[in-house]
């Protein structure tokens, strides 16, 4: 028995239901443009098997493991990694079980949809996975992967991805883009340049980043000339490397356009560790700006992804580090926000920034107003807590009527977990189609012309907007 239906995520209603089946036929099988994500780069450089089912599917993936330690489960015997490289339970058969036993949780959310879709069609697994199964599971994956077909190089061409994008720190040495670049494997796998650790004034270690940043560039970063040839550098290696894209992580979308002698003395303050918490988001801020004129001239595009109150439990940050499932959403203004950047390089046409949001409630009132009018502007899918069916309806409802489906730059899955990007990218495709079949069964858009749009939502407009 099939563990996922067929039509699952298509209308209820037999002519919408209908009309989204052919369009879904359509795009099913198109090649996967993940231009956005966190998978690791050392899996392709290497090629090696991957260790087990559970450090496939369970300690990488905050999806997964923040579930279960919401219900009481710890990190520890999750084996999750703490901050300082050790993990606590290291059977991973031990770990399996106790995913299994709480495998209940995830019922009707995406994270169920997506490992379903990945027991199914990765491994061929067609019964539903419980304590009962657990062990039989684990075995069957755990054969597959000794498997070369299983082997990350193998399983990136049977997904049929066409270019997957990894996101590395801007002290990063690419060594393992480097080690793909120069194998004679053809897979598409490129960096992305993510300078959260020498742009913003409260992150750990800020100032020894930064100095490091001038060693590694041979630029005096002392100096706000310096500081900003120093990211014109690394921007042009992660280039070499790939990289068409850049990314930032901030608390708020805030931006500004400082005068250059304040913009200095901004950096000055952040460097000697004695800003405020409002000087350092407006340092960030400035950076955002500074990052955009950059765009200008080399072309990256500029992503934002804004709206986290990122480590919200300083007992896990202490523990086991960052990114660990307790980033939370929290309320962003973009309107204001924005405003300064928009200013200056708004109406450029050449540059491409596309905005990423957690705050669901402005994307009729601000984010598909400023993308319908800014020529700069694209709208990222909903992302984490919403990449789901429900949360890319609620995109497309809130934001098409406003900014229209162009002004948007398709999906992308933003995964640590390589096995869910099909599955990712399948509910997109599905979602997709599922609300085309309904403007077109209502009136709101011609069959032909919803054809041409699941096409482009599937795959053209994320070949633009990144660049491809």
């Amino acid at each position: 028995m099939a563990l996922l239906d067929q039509d699952r995520l298509f209308p209820v209603e037999d002519k919408p239901r209908q009309i989204a089946r052919a369009l879904y036929e359509t795009v099913a099988d198109l090649p996967i443009i993940s231009p956005h994500g966190h998978c690791d780069p050392q899996w392709f450089a290497e090629n090696e098997r991957f260790p087990n089912p559970s450090e496939l599917f369970v300690t990488p993936d905050h999806y997964v493991f923040r579930m279960l330690v919401s219900q009481g489960v710890s990190m520890d015997d999750l084996g999750v990694p703490r901050a300082d490289g050790s993990v606590g339970e290291a059977d991973p058969r031990k770990i399996w079980r106790i995913f299994a036993e709480h495998f209940h949780l995830f019922r009707g959310t995406p994270s169920s949809l997506w490992l379903n879709h990945s027991f199914e069609h990765v491994f061929g697994l067609d019964i539903p996975f419980n304590t009962d199964t657990a062990d039989a599971y684990y075995d069957h994956i755990e054969a597959k992967l000794a498997e070369d077909a299983f082997r990350p190089r193998a399983l990136f061409e049977s997904f049929g991805i066409e270019c997957l994008a990894t996101t590395e720190g801007a002290l990063d040495d690419l060594k393992w883009h480097a080690q793909i670049r120069d194998s004679d494997w053809n897979g598409r796998v490129i960096t992305t340049y993510r300078p959260d650790a020498v742009v913003d004034p409260e992150f750990e270690g800020f100032a020894e980043n930064v100095e490091k940043f001038g060693a590694l560039t041979g630029e005096d970063t002392a100096t706000w000339s310096g500081y900003l040839n120093a990211h014109r550098l690394r921007r042009a290696f992660f280039k070499e490397h790939g990289a068409t894209a850049s990314d930032h992580g901030h608390a708020t979308a805030r931006t500004e356009s400082l005068s250059r002698q304040d913009a200095e003395a901004l950096f000055q303050k952040a460097i000697a560790g004695k800003c405020s918490k409002e000087e350092a988001d407006a340092f960030r801020g400035q950076m955002l700006t500074e990052m955009a004129r950059m765009s200008l001239d080399d072309g990256l595009t500029l992503q934002i992804h804004a709206g986290s109150v990122r480590n919200h439990s300083s007992k896990v940050l202490a523990s086991h580090g960052r990114d660990k499932g307790f980033d939370i959403p929290s309320r962003t203004d973009y309107v204001h926000a924005l405003r300064p950047l928009l200013s200056e390089v708004g109406m450029e046409r050449d540059l491409n920034i596309i905005l990423f949001t957690l705050d669901e409630t402005v994307y009729g009132r601000e984010l598909a107003p400023l993308a319908g009018a800014y020529p700069a502007l694209r709208l990222g899918p909903p992302w984490w807590f919403f990449d789901s069916y429900e949360g890319i309806m609620r995109f497309r409802e809130q934001t098409t009527e406003t900014a229209g489906f162009y002004n948007t730059a398709g999906f992308n899955d933003d995964t640590r977990a390589f096995c869910s990007i099909p599955a990712r990218h399948d509910v997109s495709r599905r979602s997709d189609c599922a609300y085309l079949a309904t403007l077109v069964a209502t009136g709101r858009l011609g069959e032909s012309d919803a054809f041409e749009v699941a096409h482009d939502l599937t795959y053209r407009l994320a070949k633009e907007a990144y660049r491809l």
